[in-house]
């Protein structure tokens, strides 16, 4: 008669080792699904993935062209992980819902191109006075009111800046390529983590809908950051506290902190105040943190300018135009350069400055009847203006590489 104990322990063993070896195929599927491979993608689905790998949980939104594809992609996949997506009656109630969304704990990003924009402006003001985390993408397209839909622009640069009443710095970043589409909505989300703000992301219609092979990074290579939370005990929380590096913690409702939210002027716990002090402390911090961390908000790229005699200044879809006639020009032996911004808001000031110091000329191409030309002007001293020459659009179609190159012939 066979060892009934004996038989017992090898079957248990077998089933160990059987376990062992498919708990290993799994972690080798799951190893293999996380290796990214290249892959044709638009500039909006680009924005879509990177919310999501950047730990978005929350949109909410209200369809409009050319921003819609961010709308159907993130309404499929939220739900697959956990996340809510909601379809609002308008724009002003989707800024709304994802600041009350990100005060309870989410992070949430709504998105919108110019009509639904200027909507918008009264909460992200609410957002911003708020210290609320939230960022609006802006699929740009020509304006103003309804006006081409389907068409490029670049006509909200000043509107992201300036666009809410009274003074509230911002933070605006743009993207000339579908790969920067996906590493700046995660760079924006985990500045509005950071720094407690509304980000703004602008694109153009032809990079929302342009599409280009990319190779999205690996997610352990995805740096992510999540807001400081509170470490004091509950009675000791101040909603809007004071640091040196003006980065404060952010209880949400639900995890057993009280504190008072309003759009009225307030005080550091967060209630309404009509004292002068009060109000200019706040201001100055709404200001400070943004101002005392300039090097970490301002992104650029140098192209070729380090012996150029003509610059161009040009950001998103303008800058890939003007990154190809610095190619042709240098060709023929005409010593051009880029300098393109990625942050827009704050202006790059310092790198503009040392651009000029060693140019003759500055080309300024835009989709638009010139704004970001005005902030080179600004700082310009020493140039008269005719050292600072415009090259605008505003009929729906693109500036093209050759347009520029006529330009530079022009002032040579």
């Amino acid at each position: 008669m066979p060892n009934s104990k004996k038989t017992t322990k090898t079957t248990k063993a077998a089933a160990k080792e059987t376990k062992a070896q498919q708990t290993d195929t799994a972690l080798k599927e799951l190893e293999s699904k996380s290796k990214r491979k290249n892959v044709l993608m638009q500039g909006n689905e680009a924005v879509s993935y990177g919310a999501l790998d950047a730990g978005c949980n929350f949109f909410a939104g209200y369809p409009i062209t050319p921003s819609t594809e961010i709308a159907e992609i993130l309404a499929a996949e939220l739900p697959k992980r956990g996340g809510v997506f909601i379809q609002m009656e308008d724009e002003i109630a989707s800024i709304c819902a994802i600041t009350g969304a990100s005060l309870a704990g989410a992070k949430a990003l709504t998105a919108t191109s110019g009509p639904g924009f200027s909507l918008m402006q009264e909460g992200i003001g609410f957002a911003k006075i708020t210290e609320t985390p939230c960022v609006v993408v802006n699929v740009q397209r020509v304006g103003p009111s309804t006006g081409m839909p389907t068409s490029p622009a670049q006509g909200d640069i000043m509107q992201a800046r300036w666009g809410s009443h009274g003074d509230a710095p911002a933070i605006v970043l743009y993207p000339d390529s579908v790969k920067e589409c996906y590493e700046l909505t995660i760079r924006a989300i985990n500045l509005s983590e950071k720094y407690r703000t509304c980000v703004i992301l602008l694109l153009d219609e032809v990079l929302g809908h342009m599409r280009e092979s990319v190779r999205l990074p690996d997610m352990e290579n995805v740096r992510v950051i999540n807001r400081i939370k509170p470490t004091v005990p509950p009675h000791w929380y101040k909603h809007y506290d004071e640091n040196q590096k003006y980065l404060s913690p952010l209880a949400s409702y639900g995890e057993g902190y009280r504190f008072h939210v309003t759009g009225l002027t307030h005080d550091a716990l967060g209630f309404p105040t009509n004292k002068a002090t009060e109000g200019a402390e706040m201001m100055e911090r709404l200001r400070k943190k943004i101002s005392y961390n300039i090097r970490d908000l301002v992104q650029i790229e140098s192209h070729q300018l380090e012996d150029a005699k003509i610059a161009l200044f040009a950001a998103g879809i303008s800058a890939r135009s003007a990154k190809a006639a610095v190619a042709i020009a240098r060709s023929e032996g005409v010593k051009v350069g880029l300098l393109r911004p990625l942050t827009i808001w704050p202006f790059p000031d310092e790198a503009v400055r040392k651009m000029l110091q060693h140019v003759e000329t500055v080309i300024v191409p835009e989709l638009n009847q010139g704004q970001l030309i005005h902030e080179i002007k600004r700082l310009t001293k020493d140039k008269s203006d005719s050292n600072v020459i415009g090259l605008q659009r505003v009929n729906g179609k693109m500036i093209t590489p050759n347009d520029i190159l006529r330009k530079i012939k022009e002032v040579m």
